[in-house]
């Protein structure tokens, strides 16, 4: 992979993130993946999905063992710490996803929608990017557990409540705050769940 130029990446047949990271990995034709093969790696996604496509080396190192690659796991922790110290939205996005009750949700929503304003005000796209990744991380964790049979059903149900609200918020995020107050106080979720009064001062 020497010498690699960017007329050259038409070579890679892989169409996803997730298949550059193998195809590349397989050329790289190397008994374990330590840091040299991570950052190799994360360079040829770089180069043809954009930088905002690059995965944390964690995540990439997943990945790869998942397909049965052999991981040097100290040098995998050091650099995936390294990047995560250089990434500037990490601490934007740290435990920002909250959803052990409505209010808890509710809170996490409504940050996620203050930083939208503030990336739409800014043009920063990237960050727009990663906040609906997250937005959709927590949509589909919240319907996971609303699905789990082993969780008692008026979890279930809670957790079926709040996947609706991410996805009310993915959509239409302006009217958020309206659609959630006139949520809160109808009568369909106060039979379901009884008045929150919790979750509506935290708006």
């Amino acid at each position: 992979m020497k010498g690699r130029g960017r007329k050259e990446q038409s070579r890679w047949r892989a169409r996803t993130k997730r298949d550059l990271v193998i195809e590349v990995w397989e050329s790289l034709d190397c008994e374990s993946v330590g840091a040299k093969e991570l950052e190799a790696i994360a360079a040829e996604v770089k180069a043809e999905f954009g930088a905002g496509a690059v995965e944390s080396p964690a995540a990439m190192a997943r990945i790869l063992a998942e397909e049965g690659a052999e991981l040097r796991h100290a040098e995998v922790l050091e650099l995936d710490a390294r990047w995560r110290a250089h990434d500037p939205y990490a601490p934007l996005f740290r435990n920002i996803l909250r959803f052990g009750s409505f209010k808890q949700a509710a809170a996490s929503i409504r940050q996620l929608e203050n930083l939208r304003r503030q990336f739409q005000r800014t043009g920063d796209r990237e960050g727009l990017r990663r906040l609906r990744e997250i937005g959709l991380k927590g949509k589909r964790r919240a319907a996971m557990i609303a699905r789990n049979p082993k969780v008692k059903s008026q979890k279930r149900e809670e957790k079926a409540e709040i996947a609706q609200w991410f996805t009310v918020w993915l959509r239409t995020p302006e009217l958020f705050d309206q659609w959630l107050e006139l949520r809160l106080s109808s009568e369909e979720f106060r039979e379901r769940f009884g008045r929150m009064d919790d979750a509506e001062q935290s708006l």
